[in-house]
């Protein structure tokens, strides 16, 4: 098999998990269990809605929750911490690397890795930063605006 082939190949689709976004900096995470993205904006209501941006959605996966919190020394961490806006499982994020993909039915395109950033240590305390690195998750942009809902699949195109 080629890589080409490869690159295409997923054994099932992902799941959103968690939603959640954020009205203004430095204000409280809100859950929601289902929410609007924006053809070229976000999320409505998060503070990251911006017209044409890269990072107008964060998504992490919920298998590097349990990475996190392992380095941090912790059961659990709570995925508010992360400040992402959509938690999925059962699927590698960074597979999506170049490709656009579809929840609910909404339509994203993969815009980059969200790394971490200096708030990961307010988050999570000493080592926060650290822990987070290679674990950060992904950016991306709304090509199709629609509803997205928790339950609803990551469907790579």
């Amino acid at each position: 098999m080629e890589f080409k082939q490869l690159f295409e190949n997923y054994r099932k689709p992902g799941k959103v998990k968690v939603i959640s976004f954020r009205p203004k900096r430095l204000e409280a995470v809100r859950f929601v269990s289902e929410i609007l993205a924006i053809k070229d904006k976000g999320l409505e209501g998060d503070r990251y809605k911006n017209t044409g941006g890269a990072r107008q959605v964060t998504l992490i996966q919920a298998e590097h929750l349990d990475a996190i919190a392992s380095y941090l020394g912790r059961e659990k961490i709570d995925p508010a911490l992360t400040r992402r806006n959509i938690v999925v499982e059962g699927i590698n994020l960074l597979a999506l690397k170049g490709k656009q993909f579809r929840i609910g039915e909404a339509l994203f395109e993969y815009s980059g890795e969200c790394h971490p950033c200096s708030r990961m240590e307010e988050s999570f305390g000493p080592g926060g930063y650290n822990a987070m690195r290679g674990h950060g998750g992904i950016t991306a942009k709304v090509i199709e605006g629609g509803l997205i809902k928790e339950g609803d699949d990551v469907i790579p195109l």
